[in-house]
């Protein structure tokens, strides 16, 4: 099953509702203008059909306006007031619901950058931005607006009640015993027409996701010649998702003429029972007035309670999706010791971190992924001295990337230690660490901006002539160069502007500005012609002299001149060596340099 398509199907539970709190803390004083406000609104709409029946009473029945003047003055000052209550617990209504829906979002951004490199290995991007993005939209806009309208409805039909009963309990009685008629009604038919919501709400999802894939994958469809199953298959599910929503409009098709039924059969009694008490002068006509309004008003609160507690046990499940997100652990965390001394990812304490030579030893390192039981790797041991261009060469899945992944603290050993110069790493800062490593990718990710600004998240305070001496040494230059607007061209959405073999060159220059202490390429010119890589290739041989060094490559003549070349299979070194003593070896490294050798015409 997809992690998006889990299913929330607990009752209320008050417990989730209280996790909610602490988001609600700092706006206190907005929380309490909105419920003061919305209390105001709820009594003046208690009171307005008292106007109405005072007027009839007073004015209409005994055909005089003596005091007219005055009862304006107050009338107008109650309406003046509802007013202003509307426009106060409006605004502290959207106030509320920006900020607590800003603070949702700040705080699961904040925890999804102290989480583990492994959270983002087995989760999918379409399941965090939907609790970053929808989930924390929909609770902050119950907390702002659905609760303040249960809050107006529960206060509203309780002060109808009352004054009905006390305006003449007879007539009352009549309109009480149709409630709970209505109320079942109501409850009945918003649980179906929520659950059919819901289902249409989930393939509304998969449909997104289709355009999606549709999108992202257009030309693999055009080369496979797919797109007629494709259409098959979205068809299918825009069609499920029609049946449910039509399924949803037939329910309220039916339950909107029930509610309306109720109401007008309420009222039809009020005005027949109380037409009959008016003409045996029971009842005043002011009051059976007032109680008209109230029978025809009183329906559509309790329709908006029904809703919204439906909507509330609904949202329950936002709360839990959060929620889940908030409770991920991550897989490598400093100990207290070492947040106390060093500082933590937000909170870094620099001026107690060591300078760092760059030696690296993994000394009986075992590892296994936290999804997997099988080792990657198994009691491996290596030295690294500073200042090393270590190669790493092997199949794919032989434990490659695994190595430098747990060099750079991305994961850490589930048996052994890694030390990073003579000092288990544990005992230091992820930061510390981090913060001394450039790292380029295989595939790589420019952030939206200008070439200038990506190059700059390598150090954030660089000048722009830093900025282009780092370009200029991988020849990133060339690529700034040739575009109309230079380094200010704004390279799209993950640099889809660019080429893949541009956006390796800014991203190797990004890495250049760090001037970090640990260097990692991970198969980072795979992307690049052959032209573009010999641009690279000295430039690369004088940024990595002096810096400890990890080469993941499968094109081989990028690693011929490194200190130590790593021939990994099954977790295990099992040839060690220079680029020649390697080939007098006539091994694994020979042979797989004669196949690739011979593919590219290139000799040995």
């Amino acid at each position: 099953m997809r992690i998006e398509e889990q299913e929330y199907t607990k009752n209320f539970d008050i417990r989730i509702w209280k996790r909610v709190l602490p988001f609600l803390a700092p706006f206190k004083g907005c929380v309490a203008v909105m419920l003061i406000f919305n209390l105001i609104c709820s009594l003046v709409d208690i009171v307005m059909p008292l106007f109405q029946r005072y007027a009839i009473d007073h004015f209409i029945g005994q055909g005089s306006l003596a005091g007219i003047w005055k009862f304006g003055a107050v009338y107008a000052l109650v309406v003046l007031g509802q007013f202003l209550s509307v426009v106060c617990f409006t605004r502290a209504s959207a106030v509320l619901e920006m900020s607590v829906g800003k603070t949702m979002k700040r705080a699961c951004f904040v925890h999804l950058q102290e989480l583990s490199f492994s959270y983002y290995n087995v989760t999918p991007v379409g399941y965090i931005l939907s609790r970053v993005m929808s989930d924390t939209d929909r609770i902050a806009g119950m907390v702002a607006w659905n609760v303040s309208d249960m809050l107006w409805a529960f206060v509203y039909v309780l002060g109808v009640f009352v004054a009905m009963l006390l305006l003449n309990w007879k007539l009352a009685l009549i309109i009480i015993l149709i409630v709970p008629a209505l109320a079942i009604l109501t409850w009945y038919f918003q649980n179906k027409i929520l659950r059919w919501n819901r289902h249409v709400r989930k393939i509304n999802s998969r449909i997104t996701s289709g355009y999606n894939e549709g999108i992202m994958g257009a030309q693999t469809s055009k080369t496979l010649v797919i797109e007629e199953k494709n259409l098959r298959e979205f068809q299918d599910i825009t069609t499920e998702m029609r049946t449910a929503a039509v399924k949803a409009a037939r329910l309220s098709a039916v339950y909107v003429p029930l509610v309306l039924f109720c109401g007008s059969l309420a009222t039809a009694i009020v005005l027949g029972r109380g037409g009959q008490m008016v003409q045996e002068n029971l009842l005043a006509i002011g009051t059976l007035s007032a109680f008209t309004s109230y029978a025809v008003g009183i329906f559509e609160p309790i329709q908006q309670l029904a809703r919204n507690l439906a909507e509330l046990i609904s949202i329950q499940a936002n709360i839990e999706r959060v929620n889940t997100l908030l409770d991920q652990e991550p897989m490598v965390v400093d100990s207290p010791e070492v947040v106390e001394r060093y500082g933590d990812t937000f909170h870094p304490k620099k001026e107690n971190w060591e300078p760092i030579r760059g030696d690296i030893e993994f000394r009986d390192v075992s590892f296994h992924y936290p999804d997997g039981k099988e080792e990657v790797l198994s009691h491996f041991n290596l030295k690294v001295p500073a200042g090393t261009t270590v190669a790493i060469v092997g199949e794919t899945g032989a434990g490659k990337s695994t190595l430098v992944n747990l060099a750079c603290r991305f994961f850490e050993p589930t048996g052994g230690e890694i030390l990073i110069d003579g000092v288990d790493y544990r005992k230091r800062s992820q930061l510390w660490l981090h913060s001394n490593i450039g790292y380029v990718l295989q595939n790589p990710h420019l952030f939206s901006g200008t070439i200038e600004e990506n190059i700059r998240y390598g150090r954030l305070d660089a000048t722009p002539e830093e900025i282009r001496q780092a370009a200029k040494a991988v020849s990133a230059d060339l690529v700034a160069e040739k575009l109309e607007k230079g380094y200010q061209t704004d390279v799209g959405e993950g640099g889809n502007r660019l080429s893949t073999g541009e956006k390796q060159l800014v991203s190797f220059a990004r890495a250049i500005l760090a001037d970090p202490r640990i260097f990692v390429l991970d198969e980072a010119t795979s992307s690049i012609d052959t032209q573009t890589e010999q641009l690279i290739q000295k430039a690369t041989e004088t940024l990595l002299r002096g810096r400890t060094s990890f080469i993941i490559a499968h094109r081989l003549s990028t690693i011929r001149h490194a200190d130590v070349i790593l021939v990994v299979r099954d977790g295990k070194i099992i040839e060690q060596g220079t680029h020649q003593q390697l080939l007098s070896k006539k091994g694994y490294y020979y042979r797989l340099c004669r196949q690739q050798f011979q593919e590219e015409n290139t000799g040995l």
